[in-house]
């Protein structure tokens, strides 16, 4: 038992190494995470902060962002990308911090009959009235909330959806397990449940059933459900998926065969369930070799398309949105075509870093101050110090030396004549960490 509580400290607390590896300091923004003492019922007894961008509609979307046992909303925070993605897309970020003990830490409650029910107390009750709280204080669109979260945070969204799925209109769980799949508190932690150990094994009917009876007067519209996890994951194992399939394909009274399957991205293996309307009811995510290490670079983002909100940047963006929401695919060793800057225009650079001891991330805006379209761009620049690029978003970024070049993703290659794109990267520092003076666009020179 010592080692399991080792381990779930150490992964399945939401401080996830590869997410750690995505995102280490909080977002370049003037907006920052606030914690909220009152916030309505909260029979959980839980903690909650709140992130609000500044540039956003009048009317912003919400996300309630979990995360695992012996984690910390705070820590969630600067560990998973989504705060970065609300400077970009514009909505509202709920970070809860669970306060019930579990044995082994704290996490949220899935496990109490109180939990199963709508309106029955404990932490689902706590989240509705953080959820009415960003409603009330900033405006947050209550037909566009949205769940995710990572192990118990995995575990809450699914719950989330089954106990109030009149709030919640989609859901992204990563590493979590179909709702109803924990018996009580004895049958919790990992080690000795009956829900992690693999033993419990329900046919589609019954874990629809479960669904259905959380809520037994409800007959509207269902929430979305994707579902990530990892093949290599030895704490929640990966058998916990299929179960979730067969849960929710079952509540949308959809069959056991996907209607599509894919490979968006390297190692990710994709397969979508969709209705006679063709619109995706549950899409399910195969990680291979991924362990109990999820979101990793670029899964908030896929969580974000499936939910529908990438399309609707802030009113005056902080950083400008991709121009298209398609996931990108893997890139290739063969260079983009592409066109210079229209003749006498050129184009601007915005670079914002956000530094701290000796790491930093960095967002480039690319704006196109031309009257014709550029399609396809490759931007580079040289450091002055020893800056060393270690991955990238939205872009496929590589250096040699101190020369970086950046290039368009699959989806954001063409720049609209006076329109932007963005990307982002993270990188490695010692000494000053001075911005690029000088960055060029397709062989020519911006300003910046």
């Amino acid at each position: 038992m010592n080692r399991m509580k080792t381990a779930i400290a150490a992964v399945a607390s939401g401080v996830l190494a590869a997410a750690a590896a995505v995102v280490l300091s909080t977002p370049a923004s003037a907006a920052s995470l606030v914690e909220v003492t009152s916030f309505g019922d909260n029979p959980g007894g839980m903690r909650m902060h709140i992130y609000v961008p500044d540039s956003r509609p009048a009317n912003p979307a919400i996300v309630v962002a979990m995360h695992g046992c012996s984690g910390s909303g705070p820590g969630f925070y600067q560990q998973s990308e989504f705060a970065r993605l609300a400077d970009q897309y514009g909505y509202i970020v709920i970070y809860p911090s669970a306060m019930q003990e579990a044995g082994f830490g704290r996490c949220f409650d899935t496990w109490s009959d109180a939990a199963k029910r709508h309106g029955g107390g404990s932490d689902p009750v706590s989240i509705v009235s953080m959820v009415n709280y960003a409603n009330r204080q900033y405006g947050g669109d209550l037909n566009r909330v949205y769940a995710t979260g990572s192990s118990s945070g995995g575990m809450m969204t699914q719950h989330m959806l089954a106990v109030y799925p009149e709030v919640f209109k989609a859901g992204a769980s990563f590493m979590g397990v179909p709702f109803g799949c924990f018996a009580n508190a004895a049958d919790y932690p990992p080690s000795t449940s009956q829900c992690t150990t693999g033993q419990v094994d329900r046919t589609p009917q019954q874990w629809g059933d479960l669904v259905r009876a959380a809520y037994p007067a409800y007959s509207g519209v269902r929430p979305r459900a994707q579902l990530w996890h990892g093949t290599a994951d030895n704490l929640v194992p990966y058998s916990r998926l299929n179960e979730s399939i067969e849960q929710w394909t079952n509540v949308f009274g959809l069959g056991q065969t996907p209607t599509a399957s894919d490979t968006p991205q390297t190692n990710w293996n994709r397969r979508r369930y969709a209705n006679s309307s063709s619109t995706v009811q549950v899409e399910a995510y195969a990680i291979q070799g991924a362990g109990h290490s999820l979101p990793a670079s670029g899964m908030a983002l896929a969580a974000l398309q499936f939910f529908g909100i990438t399309s609707t940047p802030p009113t005056t963006p902080t950083t400008p949105p991709p121009t298209a929401t398609t996931p990108t695919t893997p890139p290739t060793s063969t260079p983009p075509t592409t066109s210079p800057p229209p003749a006498g225009t050129g184009c601007r650079v915005a670079y914002t870093a956000n530094s701290w001891n000796t790491g930093f991330t960095a967002t480039v805006a690319i704006t196109n101050n031309g009257s014709s379209a550029i399609n396809g761009w490759t931007l580079q620049w040289t450091w002055s110090g020893n800056q060393q690029v270690t991955n990238a978003w939205s872009a496929t970024v590589a250096q040699s030396g101190n020369q970086v070049t950046a290039r368009n993703a699959a989806w954001n290659g063409t720049i609209a004549a006076g329109g932007s794109v963005s990307f982002g990267f993270q990188a490695t520092y010692s000494g000053a960490n001075n911005a690029p003076t000088q960055f060029t666009l397709n062989g020519t020179a911006c300003a910046s």
